[in-house]
């Protein structure tokens, strides 16, 4: 049981019940001597003895400091939910570097040190590298800030205003999940792309015509940008969600624009020109948190969903609840992180996409 913890813990701090599940399974397979008689599946005495074996790995963990486990520690969480079952903080979409420690010899103060250095440094032209480098270096503490203070999105942005930018947050999904962001979303979409776009067309009843409508969009202009935006609109449209909710228009002359932007929890928003074709480019493309417009001037609305998505893991946010089903088709499908547990609308469409 120790072996095992010990090989367990390199993977995950909190393991899952399937996970456990899986690694019981595994050993009573491989030394079939160990299957026990009395057992339903022959390995429910091993998986409930590696529970109780990682718990007690875990209280030794957060005597050495490991910051993953320390967070959860009831001095680190607030008076109100300050129970050991409450407000557990733990991987729950397939980050890899979830909570990591401080690089060696690094002290939170020396890092606070290199985040305040990061502020002059972005204001410099031609400085790409050092920035990158300083945001490397201060991965860690910012993860912890993220997790433990949960801060407002304005309150961070304006700690980490280098992380505002697409390139650091393809850097800093890179950093959590492994998984290079900005291309695998795109290489993906691409590829999935004519099979959705064949399922969506045959989706009937209200959903339907509004697919319909929006794919009409590709008649008039067959560029990337106009499939991509399509795709993801129509998804949206065929699990049931409002795909309004995700992307937000507005004309620049509508005077209630600024005042709907600044209620929008979570979103996509595009301003048309008063009067332009649906072909022009729009004069702007964002992202807005907590009403807050994040990023600007984007180009295109694959990559401000993107980019979303990104910040949705960089921040440790929860999907909204009307875009649930949409963001899991994302991370699951798209992206493959923990696409092995899927809802059932999801694993309806992976099953149409692979027929």
């Amino acid at each position: 049981l120790q072996g095992l913890a010990d090989e367990i813990i390199k993977f995950k701090a909190y393991p899952t019940d399937n996970n456990v599940t899986d690694v019981a399974e595994a050993l009573v397979k491989k030394h079939p001597c160990l299957r026990e008689q009395g057992s339903f599946n022959g390995c429910y005495g091993w998986k409930i003895s590696l529970k109780y074996k990682m718990a007690n790995f875990q209280s030794t963990l957060r005597g050495l400091g490991c910051a993953e486990v320390t967070i959860n520690s009831l001095k680190n969480k607030d008076q109100d939910k300050s129970l050991a079952a409450l407000n557990v903080k733990r991987p729950k979409r397939a980050e890899v570097n979830y909570c990591p420690q401080h690089p060696q010899g690094e002290t939170t103060e020396s890092l606070e040190q290199e985040r305040i250095a990061l502020l002059s440094e972005i204001k410099k032209k031609n400085n790409e590298h050092t920035v990158t480098v300083k945001m490397e270096k201060t991965f860690s503490y910012r993860r912890q800030e993220v997790l433990q203070g949960q801060p407002l999105v304005a309150e961070f942005r304006s700690r980490w205003p280098a992380l505002f930018t697409g390139k650091e947050i393809d850097k800093e999904f890179l950093r959590i999940s492994t998984l290079p962001l900005l291309s695998t979303f795109f290489a993906e979409l691409d590829r999935y792309s004519p099979r959705l776009m064949e399922i969506f067309r045959g989706k009937g009843g209200v959903a339907g015509r509004k697919i319909r409508h929006l794919m009409a969009a590709i008649s008039k202009e067959d560029t990337i940008h106009t499939r991509r935006a399509c795709v993801l609109k129509s998804l949206c449209i065929y699990l049931n969600e409002d795909h309004e909710k995700l992307v937000k228009e507005y004309l620049d002359t509508d005077t209630e624009a600024q005042k709907s932007m600044e209620q929008t929890v979570m979103g996509v928003y595009v301003i048309q020109k008063e009067g332009s074709e649906p072909e022009d480019d729009p004069e702007d493309i964002g992202v807005l948190l907590e009403g807050v417009e994040v990023l600007s001037g984007l180009g295109n609305i694959a990559m401000a969903c993107a980019l979303l998505f990104g910040l949705i893991y960089c921040l440790n946010l929860s999907y909204p609840p009307e875009l649930k089903c949409s963001f899991e088709v994302l991370q699951k499908i798209l992206l493959n992180l923990d696409g092995q547990r899927l809802s059932s609308k999801a694993q309806f469409l992976k099953n149409k996409l692979n027929q």
